[in-house]
This record gives structure tokens, sequence and C-alpha cells, in this order.
């Protein structure tokens, strides 16, 4: 009998956990450098430089993002290939979920792979080649310059949802199958809890892209931090 890859326990906890942490983390990190950009190029600049001046980034990210990133996206994809949707047999909503996760998670494979060939390494032809690691004093405008090009933000934003959906059900499941949230209708608000965060986090995260290419993104500008505007005392005759 062959080896279901999706029925391994300890494979699946680890595929749980590398999800939240540190994965989660980094996207909420991720988020918040980005929303800087709602207060203009010098805020943001600022956030990317002082990532970049964090002690032993790089090895943070090779063994706090990119190995753990490696492992959740290629057994996602492995347990994906082995699901079996069956939403048009039993069309309940948790079944609708499951496959969403699964759905979102393929998508998010080659997603990521194009947002770190892109902004870590800018290997994407066509697009700017210059990385955004390694150069904080022209993030802002490389940034920018991708995002001014249409199809460039809708995928981002796209990306934003399904981000932010597969990472706020990933908790609910988490909980869940943990054994923090035990019956139906502490399981049911817990859920509710998760849409709300997907939400919030597809808000903050479409904010912060429009935000590049418009000032304070989709918020009232009264709401952002203002330009200085230098007043220059009249000269006396």
């Amino acid at each position: 009998m062959a080896v279901r890859f999706s029925n391994t326990f300890l494979m699946r906890k680890l595929h749980q956990l590398t999800g939240i942490v540190p994965l989660g983390l980094f996207f909420f990190a991720h988020m918040f450098t980005n929303a800087k950009a709602m207060n203009g190029e010098a805020s943001f600049v600022k956030a990317v430089k002082e990532i970049h001046d964090i002690p032993f980034l790089l090895f943070i990210e090779i063994f706090g993002i990119f190995l753990p990133l490696a492992f959740h996206a290629i057994y996602g994809v492995i347990i994906s290939s082995e699901a079996r949707p069956n939403v048009l047999s039993y069309n309940y909503s948790r079944n609708w979920f499951y496959l969403s996760q699964r759905i979102t998670g393929v998508f998010l494979f080659f997603f990521i792979i194009f947002h770190l060939l892109h902004y870590r390494f800018g290997l994407v032809p066509g697009l700017t080649d210059v990385a955004v690691a390694g150069n904080a004093a022209a993030s802002f405008d490389i940034v920018a310059s991708d995002l001014a090009i249409p199809w460039v933000m809708a995928f981002y934003i796209l990306g934003v949802a399904a981000t932010a959906w597969h990472l706020a059900y990933g908790f609910w499941l988490f909980a869940v199958d943990w054994g923090i949230v035990i019956g139906e209708r502490a399981q049911r608000f817990a859920l509710y809890g998760c849409a709300a965060l997907a939400f919030g986090l597809f808000s903050v995260g479409t904010n912060a892209a429009v935000a590049f290419v418009r000032p304070c993104g989709l918020l009232p500008a009264a709401l952002c931090e203002q330009p200085v505007v230098e007043v220059t005392a009249p000269k006396r005759v």
C-alpha cells in the first residue's frame, strides 16, 4: 500500500508549525513594513534600512524564512496533489474551505517564488532588475516603478488575498488540530475571528500596495503623515 504523505502525523505537524511560526510572524512583519509606504518614501526607506541593519540577517533569512518556507511549500504541494476534494458530492462549508486552502497553497507556491526572485534577487525579466535587498535607499522607487504596472499591481493584490486567507484559515486549522479550540460553538466563533483576520490582513496589504503609487493608499490623506512644507519668511526691505 502506497504511503500518503498527507497522512504522516509528524510531517503534518511540522507543516502546520512552519506555517504559523516563523512564516506567520514574517508575513505580519512584512505587512507592517510595507504599510510604512503610507507615510511616503522616507518612512518606507527607513524601515527597510532598519531591516538591513539587523545582525546576522542572512542567517535569519536562511534558517528562519527560506528553509521553513521551502519545507512548507513543497510539502504543501505534495499533500495538495493527494487531496480528494468532494465539494460536488458534499456541499458543506468546511469542504469548500478545505478546497480553498489547497488552491491558495498551490498559487502561493508560485507567487512566493516570483516575489523572491523579483524583490530579493532582481531576476524577473521585464521588471526592475535591481533587488530591494542591498539597495535600501532605492527600495521605494524599485517597488513603486513595478506596482505602477497594472498587471503587477493586480497580481500582488491577488497574492495578498491568497496569503491572508491561507494564513488565517491555517491558524484555525492549527487551533483545531492541536486541541486549542474544542467544541462546535468555539470552533465556529474561532472561524469568524480568523475570517476577520484574513479581511484585515488583506485590507492592510492592499492599501500598502496602492500606497506606492498613491499617497496614503486607499485611505484619506488626512490619516497619513503630511509632507513638510518649508515656509520662507518674507525678506524685510
